[in-house]
Order: C-alpha cells, then structure tokens, then sequence
C-alpha cells in the first residue's frame, strides 16, 4: 500500500518517520470521546495515558506477537506509540484502528483497561 494511502486509512492518527524510528500519535480526546466517557467515574477522560492504555489491551490480547517491537509514550493532550520497526507499527496502528470503527469491540477491549 502507498504510504499516502495508508496515512489515509488511519487517520485521526497519524504516522511520523524519524531517523531510526516510526510514530503513530493522535490528538487526545478528538476522536471516539463516547469510549471513554462511559467509564468517567473511575476517571478516564479520553487523554493520551487512556488512549495508551486501551491501545495495550488490543496489543496483549489481540497482537501479542508485537508486544516487543510496540512502545507508547502517551502525554495528557496525546497519544503516542512508536517503533524501530516500521512493519510492525504499521501492522499494530492499521488493525487497531479497525477495531477502533467497530463499537461493540472497541467497548470489550476498553472494559479491561486499567487507568494509568
């Protein structure tokens, strides 16, 4: 896939090349506000560390094999996830992206996030 295509596919994120590295970040509480708001009285708000921490439930659970090439680095206003391993980020960001479209999913895995 053209890499143009593929900043289309998955955007609100958006994808960073550095030097040695790759990044996929997206700005905090833009994007599915509904997913976090159902557990605001435990106290997510949709930030970046919320964001980190659902994106760490799909990594466990569903890309498991990926768990050693994907780092995030979440602040308040992002998320951010990175890599050495541009494959692998781009394999991990395009399949939580869909799981991201689908509610009924994105719910299940959101139920077994831990607040940060």
């Amino acid at each position: 896939m053209d890499i143009n295509d593929f900043k289309g596919t998955i955007k609100p994120f958006f994808w960073i090349e550095h030097n040695n590295s790759f990044s996929v970040c997206l700005n905090a509480g833009d994007y599915k506000p509904e997913i976090f708001e159902t557990r605001a009285e435990e106290g997510f708000e949709g930030n970046g560390y919320d964001w980190a921490s659902l994106a760490q439930v799909f990594l466990d659970e569903k890309k498991p094999d990926l768990n050693e090439d994907i780092k995030f680095d979440p602040e308040a206003g992002m998320f951010c996830t990175y890599s050495s391993n541009a494959e692998s980020l781009k394999e991990f960001i395009s399949e939580f992206k869909k799981i991201c479209e689908d509610d009924t999913k994105i719910q299940d895995l959101f139920s077994r996030a831990e607040l940060d």
